[in-house]
């Protein structure tokens, strides 16, 4: 067997690269959990006149857990209770496919305190710096 070859991609990378590197972690992860990934969902927020999307909550698998990867929440539509009622609807899908419970990230820009309002606990962070953001980790146990 020769040697495979290391491929420096400076940006973001094809999607067939992608999708190769995914595969092979899955397939792996698979193996030794023992749990197949789940497929992920969306809860989109639609334009009431247009019905495009215009934003909403991502979730994905997470061997057990929802991982929550986008919220978003355009500014005309903030103060309206949409994230309230966007991480109750993914608390309900998750309890529904047996999750143990959501976890998510924030910045320290973004959402901590909405999150904490919704009885999420903090469980990690990165600390922020000079060209670093702070990063916070935060899980809800159902």
């Amino acid at each position: 067997m020769s040697t495979p070859l290391l491929d420096f991609i400076p940006g973001d990378p094809n999607p067939d690269d992608l999708r190769a590197i995914v595969a092979v972690l899955s397939v792996y992860n698979n193996t030794y959990s023992g749990m197949a990934d789940q497929p992920g969902f969306a809860i989109i927020i639609r334009d009431p006149e247009t019905q495009a999307a215009v934003g909403g909550l991502y979730a994905v698998d997470g061997y057990g857990w929802a991982f929550v990867r986008s919220l978003a929440i355009p500014e005309e539509y903030r103060g309206l209770g949409l994230g309230r009622r966007l991480m109750e609807e993914a608390e309900k899908i998750a309890k529904a496919r047996g999750y143990i419970g959501i976890w998510l990230d924030t910045l320290e820009f973004q959402a901590r305190p909405f999150y904490e309002r919704l009885g999420f606990e903090l469980f990690g962070e990165l600390e922020g710096g000079p060209g670093a953001i702070a990063r916070y980790f935060l899980k809800k146990r159902f």
